[in-house]
């Protein structure tokens, strides 16, 4: 039987999304033809599990994600439960997304790790041999197993994603996952390095799986050519924020402005990268424009090895809008 085309663009919802709006906002995401929608767990705003049965409950088809749980938040056997339960109860339509998690969150629970690497792997190993049926007994760096087995494991294979960003977390995931998904902010360049680093290493532990690539990107786009210039600015101060709060890192080193944005926030911090920030920067780490634009650099994200772009919406007053224009292009991105 073929299966119907599906579109190569997703949604984020905002981590500030009230909980009793999921449901609506899951099915009118689905009803504009996205591919995937993605819930996620940012401490303490909304819990991923639940916040993806809830998406899964108002929607039919579309695969729900969750950007992304830490391991270090559960025991791995829990987090197995959990998401076996949901992986029965919607068949092929889960994407468990795992990571460290920040580290400013998790600190605030005590529950900072020497090894965060080992215990994302821990949780990886572990997790994917629950969902499966098997008895784990091990004694790890991060968690103990005793005898644990699930009463429901899952039938069907869960892809397992990955939520890192250095080389070490690219290497693990490409021994071990089934996909990475991309901070927002990322550069295509940053993509095109990372899709060579996961095969790289699929290929050096023997695997032949293709790596999926999500790429969750901060977008502001219109469809009135008059509020180009409104929306581009608008944007400017929401990635000026979230240049701000990260600081240097492998997303920014991509494209060399790792010394520049560490001079900026040096000098006055988020003040001055909002009012020094260079404007290309706008078009690097965002999809940002009129509908031409948006589908131009859907397509650059793409041509560099991503297999799918999920639209983040990071200005408020532009969601609607963003929602509306790249809804309008999911046909134009397909399977």
């Amino acid at each position: 039987m073929t299966q119907p085309a599906r579109s190569r663009l997703g949604v984020l919802l905002g981590s500030t999304t009230p909980p009793e709006q999921i449901g609506k906002q899951s099915g009118a995401v689905e009803a504009a033809g996205y591919g995937e929608l993605w819930l996620p767990e940012d401490y303490f705003f909304l819990g991923g599990v639940a916040g993806a049965s809830l998406a899964l409950g108002a929607t039919s088809r579309i695969p729900v994600g969750i950007g992304v749980v830490s391991s270090v938040v559960r025991h791995p056997a829990l987090l197995a439960m959990e998401i076996g339960t949901l992986a029965r109860a919607y068949p092929g339509r889960l994407i468990p997304g795992i990571g460290h998690g920040v580290p400013g969150w998790t600190a605030q629970m005590g529950l900072t790790q020497k090894s965060p690497m080992s215990a994302l792997r821990e949780t990886l190993t572990s997790v994917r041999a629950l969902l499966a049926g098997e008895t784990v007994h091990d004694e790890g760096r991060f968690a103990t197993f005793r005898q644990v087995a699930l009463t429901h494991p899952v039938p069907e294979p869960v892809p397992l994603f990955t939520g890192v960003l250095g080389d070490k977390g690219l290497e693990l995931t490409g021994q071990l996952a089934d996909g990475l998904l991309v901070s927002a902010l990322a550069p295509v360049e940053y993509v095109r390095a990372a899709r060579r680093k996961l095969d790289a290493a699929a290929e050096a532990a023997g695997r032949d799986e293709h790596i999926t690539i999500n790429v969750l990107a901060a977008a502001n786009v219109t469809r009135d050519p008059n509020r180009v210039v409104a929306t581009r600015e608008a944007l400017r101060a929401a990635l000026a924020f979230y240049l701000a709060a990260s600081g240097p890192g492998p997303l920014f080193d991509a494209v060399g402005a790792n010394e520049q944005l560490a001079d900026m926030l040096s000098r006055g911090g988020l003040d001055t990268v909002a009012a020094e920030m260079p404007d290309e920067w706008i078009d690097v780490f965002g999809v940002v424009g009129d509908q031409n634009k948006a589908r131009a650099r859907i397509g650059e994200y793409l041509d560099a090895g991503a297999d799918n772009v999920t639209i983040a919406t990071v200005v408020a007053d532009g969601a609607d809008e963003t929602l509306t224009a790249v809804g309008e292009l999911t046909g134009e991105f397909t399977y």
